[in-house]
């Protein structure tokens, strides 16, 4: 019972509890225990909304940058973590298997502020052995949701 109302509030944080109960066959009373059941277990960790800033006149840029790190002895990959999350422009982190060990999603006004980030506060972060930076151009797709409108082909169809 637990997933489906994870997976529904995850689609949709703004559906009616009272559809929800429902749509699940049980009572809303039931299902409002439940929810605050897994708030307090940290099951559930926050409510987002997904903004399309591309639409409005904020200026924001986002990067993906690639960190790699030595782990410190006793201390292993969640302290470095720790250091990195805390910083107010850190949107996400992530441990990584592959050829870096963290992504860490960041936002900033512009590109200027987001190198400033790295070269000032990350790279010198005594574990961090590199980085590298990727910016964001464009987002179609962002947590399941598709951002970009649909756009009719207007080529002129040409048939033999």
């Amino acid at each position: 019972m637990r997933e489906k109302i994870l997976e529904s509030i995850e689609k949709n944080a703004r559906i009616d509890l009272k559809d929800l109960a429902v749509m699940l066959g049980i009572s809303e009373a039931e299902l409002a225990n439940e929810i605050a059941d897994m708030e307090k277990e940290k099951i559930i960790c926050g409510y987002h909304t997904l903004i399309n800033w591309d639409d409005t006149s904020e200026e924001k840029v986002t990067a993906l940058i690639e960190v790699q790190v030595t782990p410190q002895r006793g201390l292993g990959f969640d302290k470095i973590a720790e250091r990195m999350y805390n910083y107010s422009e850190v949107r996400a982190v992530y441990l990584m298997s592959g050829g870096f060990d963290f992504t860490v999603i960041l936002e900033g006004k512009s590109m200027k502020e987001v190198a400033q980030f790295v070269t000032e506060r990350l790279a010198p972060l005594e574990a961090i052995r590199g980085t590298a930076t990727h910016f964001i151009l464009k987002k179609y797709k962002d947590h399941g949701t598709v951002l970009v409108k649909n756009n009719q082909d207007e080529r002129m169809l040409v048939t033999p």
